[in-house]
């Protein structure tokens, strides 16, 4: 995978250098101390994945993001935990890194932008320890403590990413799976379900209310990206 580094701090570009030398598939193509140099780069040059700073004079990391008409993907490097959520509205955002950084939160992150970029699988879902859920018709089996629990489909409103796990909010229960968001919207039927943001799938017939960029399911208020948000405006009937 070729990349670029983006940071106006030579000793984290430095840092982020030897951390991408830890991982095989990762290749730097360029530096830039700028967010102005990168951009001319990539008016002429392609990339796969950026490692972006967000705080840098002038020109911002959200600024650079923008610009861009069809960004690679993108995981944040920041010494600030406070623009997380802003971050995570830009599809392009793969994951958001506050320094120091250690090796293995590097690589999970790398791992996560790999997920992203995997071409869909087309066989059947099959119930495995890395994926604990499946389903048939109208029911999706989730594994609990060893156990296969049955969820009816319709009665899901809420399916929120939490790291490595999935919380499933039913009309009467909450459930905790391993799987990732990408894995159960698969199982999913569009008819019903719309991921409106990085962390959330909702049972777009459960919307009791939306407010700008938040839609109210039950007590919950459930952000929804810019990206998504035309989608799911053309779902409703509008009066």
């Amino acid at each position: 995978m070729k990349c670029i580094i983006v940071d106006d701090e030579a000793a984290a570009r430095a840092i982020t250098r030897q951390l991408c030398k830890k991982i095989e598939e990762l290749v730097i193509e360029e530096e830039f101390d700028n967010a102005i140099d990168a951009i001319k780069y990539l008016n002429s040059e392609t990339v796969d994945l950026i490692f972006l700073d967000i705080h840098m004079p002038t020109f911002s990391g959200f600024d650079f993001i923008q610009t861009l008409k069809n960004p690679p993907q993108i995981i944040l490097t920041t010494s600030d935990k406070n623009f997380a959520l802003d971050a995570f509205e830009y599809d392009c955002v793969v994951d958001y890194l506050v320094k120091p950084i250690t090796p293995e939160r590097f690589a999970k992150a790398v791992e996560r932008m790999k997920d992203r970029t995997a071409p869909a699988k087309t066989e059947e879902p099959v119930l495995t320890s890395s994926d604990d859920t499946a389903s048939i018709g109208n029911d999706l089996y989730v594994n609990i403590d060893r156990r296969l629990v049955k969820i009816n489909i319709p009665d899901i409103c809420v399916i929120e990413a939490k790291g490595d796990y999935i919380k499933i909010k039913a009309e009467d229960k909450n459930y905790i799976v391993h799987s990732t968001l990408k894995k159960i919207e698969e199982k999913l039927p569009n008819s019903l379900f719309l991921k409106v943001h990085r962390s959330y799938i909702i049972n777009t017939t459960k919307i009791v209310d939306i407010e700008d960029n938040s839609v109210l399911i039950k007590q919950d208020v459930i952000p929804v990206s810019r990206a998504n948000k035309k989608e799911l405006m053309q779902r409703l009937n509008l009066l």
